[in-house]
């Protein structure tokens, strides 16, 4: 039997379902800062767990050390068996990856995925990786033709999104965090949650409004410690986010970010056992330590710090130099207790840190967004090398339709339901 020749009505059917396609493409949007060379940075990802897990199942999730996911989060890992510690479901953390340069943008790709039985590409996506990625990005990225057909047992790899801008932010250390934007937050909030305006946060992600939608994907730059080692160092690069440590030097050495500062504190980690010398040459002063002495000129300051990690060795440098006044005690970032439950409060409010205590924060609820001079649509004037996603620039291309466009699209929409 022939088939039969195409309605004008069936035609009319399968455009609606093509232009609806299309405004399904738009409804979230994330920031692509392109890149030319195969240089790399430190990044975050903003993790919402979907159930509860060992922090050791996390590391798994993302290829990471446990230990690196400790201290992103000012979590104190001299807890007994910490690193099996039980992280309940919802709660939101800091996941630390390597930023790489793919293909000419900023992403990750170290991260792999071991399919289990009932498992989906959306499962995956939305639920396993909390909306950092989407099906059809993981699709693409395994060149996977039928995704209804997945292997139990199955590698797949999980490009997530990541940003580095040069590790800074106005010209000062930053580390940039990739958050997905939830369905109760503003973008007020979020500037207001992580010690930014919302002027920063528009001109980091190329935006032209203000406005943000439900599983958006944020380049949120935090205030952060930058190293300065040399390239030849395995941890060149360090750079640690305020009020948070890291652990580095294959276990043996702390470095520290107070709030509020931009100087790397580094000392022996609580973690060592088997280390290199930590002794400062031609000096009796160990990694960390530091001596003052006062006199007519100022304060005499004498320190020995850290400077990387190369072929097994600690790197130490002694500095002195005098200074106005001798410096106070040495400051550490405030650290936390494996969390173990999450209030309500913290599970719908974007949090720099997990939060166990219920401590929120008040969130204005209006605001004044700053012009920046631009049209709807368009990314703001001085905006960063960043731009937003393929999908994002649909979204700007359909605000800058004609109103004609808008009641054609209306009319589309009533046609659809009658047909």
């Amino acid at each position: 039997m022939p088939n039969p020749r195409p309605t004008f009505f069936s035609f009319y059917k399968s455009l609606c379902f093509v232009f609806f396609t299309n405004v399904a493409l738009v409804t979230s949007k994330s920031t692509i800062e392109p890149c030319s060379n195969s240089d790399s940075c430190n990044a975050l990802l903003g993790y919402t767990l979907y159930t509860d897990l060992k922090v050791s199942e996390v590391a798994s999730l993302f290829q990471v050390d446990p230990i690196s996911i400790l201290t992103a989060n000012a979590i104190d890992i001299s807890y007994p068996d910490v690193e099996n510690h039980i992280l309940p479901s919802q709660l939101f953390i800091k996941i630390p990856i390597l930023c790489s340069c793919v293909d000419g943008i900023r992403k990750s790709v170290s991260t792999h995925y071991k399919t289990r039985p009932q498992d989906t590409l959306s499962l995956i996506a939305d639920s396993v990786y909390a909306g950092l990625v989407s099906a059809d990005q993981i699709r693409e990225a395994n060149s996977i033709a039928d995704p209804s057909v997945l292997d139990v047992g199955q590698s797949l790899v999980v490009p997530l999104p990541c940003t580095c801008f040069n590790g800074t932010d106005n010209g000062l250390p930053a580390i940039y965090l990739s958050y997905v934007v939830k369905p109760v937050d503003s973008l007020v909030g979020i500037a207001a949650r992580y010690s930014t305006t919302i002027t920063d946060l528009m001109d980091v992600n190329a935006m032209g409004t203000s406005s943000i939608t439900d599983g958006d994907i944020l380049a949120i730059p935090l205030s952060a410690c930058a190293s300065n080692f040399p390239k030849y160092a395995s941890d060149h690069g360090l750079i640690v986010p305020n009020g948070s440590y890291a652990i580095t030097a294959s276990h043996c050495v702390q470095c520290s970010c107070v709030p509020g500062s931009r100087n790397l504190y580094c000392m022996p980690a609580s973690l060592a056992v088997s280390c290199s010398s930590m002794q400062c040459k031609s000096s009796n002063l160990m990694l960390g330590n530091v001596t003052v002495q006062q006199s007519s000129a100022g304060c005499n300051v004498t320190s020995c710090a850290y400077g990387g990690y190369s072929n097994g060795t600690i790197i130490t440098s002694l500095s002195s130099s005098l200074q106005p006044r001798c410096p106070g005690p040495q400051q550490f970032p405030p650290l936390v207790a494996p969390p173990t439950y999450v209030t309500r409060d913290s599970i719908f409010a974007p949090a720099p840190a997990p939060q166990s205590d219920g401590v929120t924060t008040t969130i204005p609820k209006t605001t004044t967004v700053p012009s920046t001079g631009s049209l709807p649509g368009l990314p703001p004037g001085g905006a960063p090398v960043g731009s937003l996603s393929g999908a994002s620039a649909l979204v700007n291309s359909v605000a800058a339709l004609p109103i004609v466009i808008l009641l054609v699209h209306s009319a589309a929409v009533l046609f659809c339901r009658v047909a």
